[in-house]
């Protein structure tokens, strides 16, 4: 079992940069590969980065590729998605999971623990 605790989010304007945390407890962090998602309402919970378990591979969704980074400190057991340059259409809910099973995991269903999530609204 692990834990997942997200933190970071909050109401800002168009063009700013935020930073998220997720911070894990329970089992060893370093063994999970890690991914962040989002969801809007109304939509489907959407993909955006996900980073293998020692940090040397990290893949990204063409929407935010370029403008989020995903980032890890396995010795604060804690995950980062740096968000720079953001859009009314980055307002959502922002998920962190971790995942078991593969080296990179870009689908929701390849994770197996989720946080529950952190509200980011940016206004025009």
């Amino acid at each position: 079992q692990v834990q997942l605790v997200e933190s970071g989010g909050g109401l800002v304007q168009a063009g700013v940069s935020l930073r998220l945390s997720c911070a894990a407890s329970g089992r060893t962090f370093s063994t999970f590969t890690m991914g962040w998602f989002r969801q809007a309402p109304g939509k489907e919970r959407e993909f955006l980065a996900t980073i293998s378990w020692s940090g040397d591979s990290t893949d990204y969704a063409d929407s935010v590729k370029g403008r989020f980074t995903i980032s890890r400190d396995n010795a604060k057991n804690t995950m980062y998605l740096q968000m720079n340059s953001l859009k009314p259409e980055d307002t959502a809910v922002y998920y962190c999971a971790a995942s078991t099973g593969v080296v990179l995991a870009t689908t929701h269903y390849e994770y197996d623990y989720w946080g529950q999530g952190t509200q980011v609204t940016v206004s025009s």
